[in-house]
């Protein structure tokens, strides 16, 4: 889909259709597979799932009904017809809808030295790999970003110069670095499609949390204004306000520190957006927030040190869906993604057994929601170069 194509009523439509399956890391095309999806899917609610079960062929404790299979691995050739390499340190991941009644995957690198950048592995409609290939290259240390409503993905990195880079999965268009979204240690980003904001996380121990109103309607990400949070307190309901950003590059002063009387989140992570509320983890803390966008409202949804079940700590990338449920995957932890259901429980889904060294990365549902994808970014041994990417679907 070319970006100029797509006018506002065309969006604003897609959004009020499916903001749910674009928010949650995959998309379709037509309207009446979303629905379907929705209501169809064995995944899109997961709420009812069992205990996890003793560890499979690939070291994956799951529920009953649920098996895994290796997709990627790094340092390995994933598709029989391409010479790419699958990336070391694969991070945060999407999933896009394809024309044939497929899908792709993208996946970041979190690579230092403009080692870094995202790779793509592209699926048939029966689920097998049938190519691999970059969609981004040079960057350094692209941990999260953000699937878009225009079926696009935007890569952060994580570094003090990071930018976030507009990547078509496809690998028709070359990646575009979208500087007006800011100068920072990105980590996050997501679309709120009806008020056509970006939301962005910034992985500082006192990261700002942050919104981007582009000055043209959506697709367009060229220029627009860049506010950071500030919190306001009323009674025992706290809420936030916006302020400008006036040096979005930071060529003097740090973003965040541009506005003294900013909001500070220890260590912004994984973000996503549904139903006009924006999730985002903090890791520093071991908590989930939930933003209201109509009423400004932010609140805790999960925090470790009060939770009648305590057992997600490590707090890192997260994923939704249509139901509901919020996927959080653990950086260590005990290696789990764990659900945060919409009527406050805590379950996980699954944990992957010895890679103590690892972290889980780039939850994300395959379009139908029968397929999730994930990895172990270092694998069992610990290291960049032994990553790990997998598939869970229901047997």
């Amino acid at each position: 889909m070319n970006n100029t194509s797509l006018n506002r009523r065309d969006f604003l439509y897609m959004g009020v259709a499916g903001f749910a399956l674009f928010a949650s890391g995959c998309g379709e095309k037509s309207h009446t597979v979303r629905a379907n999806a929705i209501s169809n899917g064995p995944m899109a609610s997961l709420q009812d799932i069992g205990p996890l079960l003793p560890p499979d062929e690939n070291a994956i404790m799951l529920p009953r009904g649920f098996k895994s299979r290796v997709v990627a691995r790094s340092g390995v050739r994933s598709a029989a017809n391409s010479d790419y390499v699958w990336h070391g340190a694969p991070d945060g991941g999407a999933c896009f809808a394809s024309d044939d009644g497929g899908w792709i995957y993208v996946s970041n690198a979190e690579l230092r030295s403009e080692q870094g950048g995202v790779g793509a592995l592209r699926f048939d409609a029966n689920g097998n790999v049938i190519d691999s290939y970059p969609i981004l290259e040079g960057t350094s240390v692209n941990c999260a970003g953000g699937k878009t409503p225009w079926q696009t993905w935007l890569s952060c990195e994580e570094t003090d110069q990071g930018q976030v880079f507009e990547c078509d999965p496809f690998g028709d268009r070359p990646a575009i670095v979208r500087s007006a979204l800011g100068t920072f240690e990105h980590e996050a980003v997501a679309v709120d499609p009806l008020n056509q904001i970006l939301y962005l996380t910034e992985d500082k121990p006192d990261g700002g949390f942050y919104r981007f109103r582009p000055h043209n309607d959506l697709p367009d990400l060229s220029s627009g204004t860049l506010e950071v949070a500030l919190l306001k307190q009323q009674g025992k309901t706290n809420y936030l306000s916006w302020k400008q950003i006036t040096d979005p590059l930071a060529r003097e002063i740090p973003v965040r520190k541009q506005v003294p009387d900013y909001a500070p989140f220890n260590g912004g992570e994984g973000l996503v957006y549904q139903e006009g509320r924006v999730y985002f983890s903090t890791k520093g803390d071991n908590r989930v927030w939930c933003y209201n966008v109509a009423n400004k409202e932010i609140f805790v949804v999960y925090d470790v040190a009060t939770s009648k079940n305590p057992i997600l700590s490590g707090v890192d990338n997260l994923s939704i869906t249509p139901a509901g449920d919020v996927l959080v995957a653990e950086d260590k932890g005990n290696m789990q993604i764990v659900l945060l259901t919409s009527d406050d429980k805590v379950i996980p889904l699954m944990q992957i057994v010895g890679h103590e060294r690892s972290e889980i990365t780039g939850p994300a549902f395959d379009p139908a929601f029968k397929r999730l994808y994930f990895s172990s970014q270092r694998g069992s041994e610990g290291v960049n170069g032994s990553g790990i990417t997998y598939e869970i679907s229901v047997v």
